[in-house]
């Protein structure tokens, strides 16, 4: 359906005509600016005594018509300024333009000398000629409100439905600087990462998306066709095998940022399409990564936030204390008071699990169980930053067995604030084990099952032309976003989150 002005948008697209008809261009194609809003101001304070003409530029957030005077405030990526105009000083044509044609929204060039007002704000006081628009705004913005409370000024949400602030996020981002301030935190927590990496001699790569066999994870891809190539390929789910793969090439520590697709249910803490970090570190353990790993999410809350102590939810938590290592067992044994391995197949692990009542689906293989348990009984528990440490074989097929442990292999996975936030292993270099892991994974898997993945012969020969022994790690940059900007769902911290469709009615 196309667009039908409302109301406002017809009032303001007459505005339109008016400011044609006033040789004003709505829409002009040149811009100046000699200073953001927060450098103008800095200007002023650091030398009140003199005269300082600036130009700034920005959108047109509040307007107050005071008859002969006008008082204004614009903003721009750096923070807001106050716009004083006297009709005696810009003129009168100019100063009536200003008052009648022009629209909280609207992006507005203003050139004049920084004073301070009576009320103490450091402004622009507009001269003559001293104002151009620069894109005139057709739809209003969702207006914010903001109130003193206790001497503070506190600004609520223009948006009372979250949805709809997901689906306008630009509109959200204008009228939310708090919204703002999440994706700023984002892009230094990306920079803040690639600096710790690339400070300790990793080299940052990429790797196909579109790939013809999936891997790395457990998880179904989403598929798609190659016309000219009559060949089907799939999203990346993982980068875990080309990333491997590079290590056999000579390259010993190697990391990629990029976009992961997994055609998952969606949740607070998952969306199909999200941003990844894996790295591989030749002749590292999961020790090795597990320390390195605990430094780079303290460096990372420092960049962001200057301190590692978050505030997630009602939990306040410090990331610079010493992390929890415990393993798997250990902790199901503490919270679930079941020693699994008392129950070493899953028939026998089944029955003591219903026995507590605990999630324990016929189909589920051993190693499956376990997961289900730790997943009702540990994983909400886990507050403070815990690695948990030691996973059962038949769900880490990519992973070295723990020396003398049958049942094992090394392992680990990160939480905090009760959110799976990384996972990592020792990984698997002998091509014989992993072959014969993937063999089994094709055995005991239903062809339906999300955790089965199709064997990838190319990344076996890489295998046995030597791959040297090597710890890996994987973190979604979405969930620690969450975690340093107390965000309570990943739609917060991805700036065009899936949504479903509107309904054929939705406007």
């Amino acid at each position: 359906m196309s667009w039908q002005p409302n109301r406002l948008e017809q009032q303001r697209l007459e505005k339109i005509e008016r400011l044609n008809e006033a040789g004003i261009a709505p829409y002009p194609t040149k811009t100046e600016r000699t200073h953001t809003s927060a450098d103008a101001i800095a200007l002023f304070e650091s030398d009140p005594e003199s005269t300082h003409e600036v130009t700034v530029v920005g959108r047109l957030i509040s307007l107050r018509d005071m008859g002969k005077t006008v008082f204004a405030h614009v903003e721009d990526g750096f923070g807001r300024i106050q716009l004083f105009l006297r009709r005696a000083d810009v003129g009168e044509e100019s100063h009536y333009h200003f008052r009648k044609l022009l629209d909280l929204g609207d992006f507005v060039q203003a050139t004049g000398t920084l004073i301070k007002t009576r009320t103490g704000e450091v402004s622009v006081r507009v001269g003559e000629g001293g104002w151009k628009l620069l894109s005139k705004s057709v739809t209003p913005l969702p207006a914010g409100k903001e109130a003193e409370v206790d001497g503070e000024i506190v600004r609520y949400s223009a948006f009372a439905d979250v949805e709809e602030r997901y689906r306008q996020r630009y509109a959200d981002l204008a009228v939310n600087p708090e919204v703002r301030d999440i994706f700023i935190k984002r892009a230094k927590l990306l920079s803040a990462l690639r600096r710790y990496f690339d400070d300790n001699g990793f080299l940052e790569v990429e790797t196909p998306i579109l790939q013809p066999i999936y891997g790395g994870a457990a998880a179904k891809p989403f598929t798609t066709h190659h016309n000219q190539l009559k060949q089907e390929l799939f999203l990346r789910i993982s980068f875990e095998l080309y990333l491997k793969r590079l290590l056999v090439g000579g390259i010993e520590r190697v990391y990629e940022i990029g976009r992961d697709f997994r055609n998952e249910g969606v949740s607070w803490k998952h969306n199909p399409e999200f941003t990844q970090l894996e790295f591989y570190a030749a002749y590292w353990d999961y020790h090795q990564v597990a320390d390195f790993v605990e430094g780079m999410v303290k460096h990372a809350a420092n960049a962001v936030n200057g301190t590692t102590v978050v505030t997630f939810g009602e939990h306040t938590i410090d990331l610079g204390q010493p992390w929890v290592r415990i393993t798997m067992r250990d902790a199901i044994k503490k919270f679930a008071e079941i020693d699994y391995m008392d129950y070493t197949d899953a028939d026998s692990l089944r029955a003591a699990m219903r026995k507590i009542g605990a999630d324990a689906p016929d189909s589920a293989t051993w190693g499956r169980l376990i997961d289900n348990l730790f997943g009702d009984y540990v994983e909400p528990n886990l507050i403070n930053p815990t690695f948990i440490m030691d996973y059962p074989v038949d769900i880490s097929p990519l992973a070295k067995r723990i020396p003398g442990d049958d049942f094992h292999v090394e392992r680990f996975e990160y939480f905090i604030a009760g959110m799976e936030m990384g996972n990592a292993f020792t990984e698997l270099n002998d091509p014989i084990d992993q072959q014969q892991r993937f063999e089994r994974m094709q055995e005991i898997y239903a062809d339906d099952d999300d955790e089965a993945n199709p064997i990838d012969e190319d990344y076996l020969r890489s295998m046995r032309y030597g791959m040297p022994p090597n710890g890996g790690f994987g973190t979604g940059i979405d969930r620690l976003t969450m975690l340093l900007t107390n965000s309570q769902s990943i739609r917060e911290v991805l700036l065009f989150p899936h949504l479903r469709e509107r309904n054929a009615d939705d406007d």
